[in-house]
């Protein structure tokens, strides 16, 4: 297990850890009481936010100073730089768009770990969905580092891969998943403070595998999407509404997220990105920044992904055409021609 698992395993004994009710308020107190937080855009606002409100002290940082003055407003504490953000937090979470940023705030000028490896938290969580490789650089980088204090549970600082599931709506609720990768002594600790945040936490394995199950939880999310549209367009097209087809869909084998919660065909749902013109949701866009993550993953172990290679080309084409702002599911509409029900 190695000196820093056996030190937080203990710590976690001592104050009586409970894997159901989590760590008490004193050892939320003790290590994890003061959390920086970078990156305040759609998602990590709300996160950030929610944090404040389960009573921890937060301190921020945004390279966008409109959204910085916002915090400032309302008496959150900001930073002008990620590592003047580390010298006030026991704690750091970042939540950024894409690998280049995390690189950046990680190891960049004024960076996080800027301080010539002597460190003052003891535990950084990335959020981002970013490739495997780059949060198992950033593990191993953080792994060579020093505590400037040598803590009762810790002796040298840890990092967790920590990507979320749920979007924006869940984020503002408190209602995220999160799936974790690093060490699973750091990941129990840690525990609590991401439930202030989301509703359930899955532990992945090993350094990188949280963002190698972002990856491929949305891969599949895509191709699932793709696979719909196409069966609703293809009833259109023979004779069937897609209303009919839904019906038949969530009650056979065909049942499916896209199918039965997230419904890609105008007119047939409420409250979904297709009822409003595509408009919210899941971007195009960010679709497929994840399917090249994907790809270039599994490239890089020399796996072949021809329905998620296919995904990719659909959703790069569905950017270039315009529609890189819509949501995802707008695959139906601008893809394959399929009909809003009447």
């Amino acid at each position: 297990m190695g000196v820093v698992g056996w030190r937080v395993r203990s710590m976690v004994q001592h104050l009586g850890w409970n894997c159901r009710r989590g760590l008490s308020s004193a050892a939320v107190q003790s290590q994890l009481e003061n959390v920086g937080f970078i990156g305040l855009g759609n998602m990590g606002a709300h996160m950030a936010r929610n944090l404040v409100m389960a009573g921890y002290k937060v301190t921020v940082h945004d390279v966008n100073e409109n959204t910085m003055k916002k915090f400032s407003d309302d008496g959150i504490p900001t930073k002008l730089s990620p590592l003047e953000v580390s010298k006030s937090s026991d704690v750091v979470i970042t939540m950024l768009p894409s690998s280049a940023h995390v690189l950046d705030v990680y190891n960049g000028r004024n960076g996080l770990l800027a301080n010539g490896g002597c460190l003052g938290p003891w535990l950084y969580i990335d959020s981002s969905t970013v490739d495997p490789q780059t949060s198992r650089k950033i593990s191993m980088d953080i792994s060579r580092c020093t505590l400037k204090e040598k803590k009762a549970y810790a002796e040298k600082p840890m990092m967790l891969d920590a990507p979320v599931s749920g979007g924006v709506p869940a984020a503002e609720a408190g209602k995220l998943t999160f799936m974790v990768g690093g060490s699973e002594e750091a990941y129990l600790a840690a525990k609590p403070l991401l439930l202030s945040m989301g509703k359930k936490t899955i532990y992945c394995g090993g350094a990188g595998n949280g963002s190698v199950a972002k990856i491929c939880n949305n891969m599949a999310m895509a191709i699932s999407m793709l696979g719909v549209s196409e069966a609703f367009a293809l009833g259109q097209n023979l004779g069937i509404k897609a209303s009919v087809l839904t019906d038949i869909f969530n009650c056979s084998s065909a049942r499916c997220w896209s199918s039965d919660t997230y419904n890609p065909v105008p007119g047939v749902m409420m409250d979904v990105p297709s009822s409003r013109n595509y408009d919210g949701g899941f971007t195009s866009k960010l679709m497929t920044k994840d399917l090249d993550l994907a790809m270039a993953s599994a490239s890089g172990v020399g796996f072949n992904c021809p329905f998620g290679s296919q995904a990719l080309e659909i959703y790069r084409k569905l950017c270039a055409d315009g529609c890189e702002l819509k949501d995802f599911s707008c695959a139906f509409r601008h893809n394959y021609a399929g009909k809003d029900e009447n």
